[in-house]
């Protein structure tokens, strides 16, 4: 016996030696030479001219002397910034499980194909906030080196019913909670139709086993937002939060939310695009179809957002008017928490119909700044703020020695035009550097692989194969 848990452990410190050397092997010494950063520090004052030491996962150096046989990238005209941080996904995993045990899942994902995705666009760390155990599959493939891809947060979601964890009663919210931080998860995230009473105390719990908290605003609360700000819910998911709870879509309405969640210390994703491009497929699914992204997204999604598109079906110009008066009302928002002084953190919903991950940022900063958003604000939302909620500011969300290396190579300045942050040179994800060529080689990868699997993915035919028709 003894033996063979010798043998045993043995092939646990080869296995756990073996990933530690491909991780070495990847992980060379970079120096970006003559390149302008960005820190995104409090102050953000730009280096000019500098020199960035890159070694292994983390940045050696800002300015100092270049170690020997250190891999030179030329910076000269560009411009270097934090990796990107989307507050707001929901990523694709293999799954469901149906029909009988052993099966496994009906469909399977390649999870490079969607990291991919993020890695194209400079999103070096993602907030999931559908979590489930697939997704801690995904980060420890992430991990491993198996795969290329952000880094994961995991938020478990807990609603009133129809989700993986289902509360109806306080005690039930309190060890649904306690099941969640078992399972791995670091974060709660609280769901439309919980009750008053196991909302409060799915958070009370939460802060109690040290777990922040995200989420919707219950539509108990109804006539009675206040009572939802309670101590410890430490971030809304939408704007449309407040506007499923608004009376009217005034300014004075949007100034009451910011007030409410300034005393309550709650911060927000305003997730502009969410409201917007419901707004575009309501009107016409050449929304989706021109998306210039959409060849990246996976054929299933294809399929679904097209052919069973919820937004689309049954649509009216009532409903159009509606949508739109949304999308102003979220602006108003935006502005309103600017003024009041509430942080804001970015957040796109992505893999929602239309939202397509990584590309859907870009798109989502270009949005805050036309609601009133400074450049330099707009990217602190998706650095520093984003990695302080999380807690995790002292590791990444700012250019600095002894942080991890999740950087952005930018041909262009982003302070003069955010759109400029889609004008990627390059990236480095965890210490590893992707050039634009490289990029477009994994890009192409994913375009030609969703062709090729097109016909096994339409979404009714996978239906009747999950209901086992």
């Amino acid at each position: 016996m003894k033996s063979l848990k010798l043998l045993t452990l043995i092939a646990f410190i080869s296995l756990g030696l073996n990933a530690q050397s491909k991780a070495e092997s990847e992980n060379d010494t970079y120096v970006v030479k003559n390149v302008n950063i960005i820190p995104m520090t409090t102050n953000n004052e730009v280096i000019e001219n500098a020199t960035v030491v890159v070694e292994g996962q983390k940045i050696l150096s800002i300015n100092k002397p270049i170690p020997n046989n250190a891999k030179i990238i030329d910076g000269k005209g560009k411009w270097l910034i934090p990796g990107l941080i989307d507050m707001h996904v929901h990523n694709l995993a293999d799954g469901p499980y149906t029909s009988y045990p052993t099966r496994g899942p009906a469909i399977h994902i390649d999870t490079q194909n969607l990291f991919t995705l993020y890695v194209a666009n400079g999103v070096t760390t993602v907030f999931e906030l559908s979590a489930r155990a697939e997704h801690i599959g995904q980060r420890n493939e992430v991990i491993r080196g198996d795969v290329i891809g952000p880094r994961i947060a995991l938020a478990g979601l807990i609603d009133g019913g129809n989700a993986n964890m289902t509360a109806t009663t306080p005690s039930d919210g309190r060890q649904t909670v306690r099941l969640a931080k078992g399972e791995g998860y670091e974060f709660i995230k609280v769901y439309s139709q919980l009750n008053q009473e196991t909302y409060k105390a799915i958070i009370d719990e939460a802060e109690k086993q040290n777990m922040k908290v995200v989420g919707h605003i219950p539509s108990a609360f109804e006539g009675k937002t206040e009572e939802a700000f309670v101590p410890h819910f430490g971030l809304v998911a939408h704007a449309e939060e407040f506007s499923k709870q608004a009376d009217h879509f005034t300014d004075e309405e949007a100034e009451r939310f910011a007030k409410m969640s300034k005393k309550n210390g709650t911060w927000l994703i305003p997730n502009l695009s969410n409201l917007v491009y419901i707004a575009k497929q309501a009107r016409s699914l050449d929304s989706v179809r021109n998306l210039e992204s959409f060849k990246y997204v996976h054929p299933l999604m294809q399929s679904k957002w097209i052919v069973s598109n919820q937004y689309n079906e049954g649509t009216s110009a009532k409903r159009i008017a509606y949508f739109d008066k949304l999308v102003d009302f979220h602006i108003k928002i935006v502005k309103a928490f600017k003024k009041e002084g509430v942080p804001m953190v970015a957040g796109t919903d992505a893999g929602t119909s239309g939202i397509v991950w990584g590309f859907s940022l870009h798109d989502e900063l270009k949005l805050l700044t036309e609601a009133g958003l400074t450049n330099e604000e707009v990217l602190a939302s998706a650095t520093r703020l984003a990695a302080e909620w999380l807690e995790i500011d002292d590791k990444i969300g700012t250019i600095e020695t002894g942080k991890f290396a999740d950087l952005i190579l930018l041909d262009k300045n982003p302070l003069d035009n955010i759109s400029n942050t889609k004008e990627i040179s390059g990236v480095f994800v965890n210490g590893k550097w992707i050039d634009k060529n490289k990029i477009d080689t994994m890009l192409s990868d994913v375009e030609q692989w969703n062709n090729a699997n097109k016909e096994n993915y339409n979404w009714h035919e996978v239906l009747k194969k999950i209901r086992g028709e």
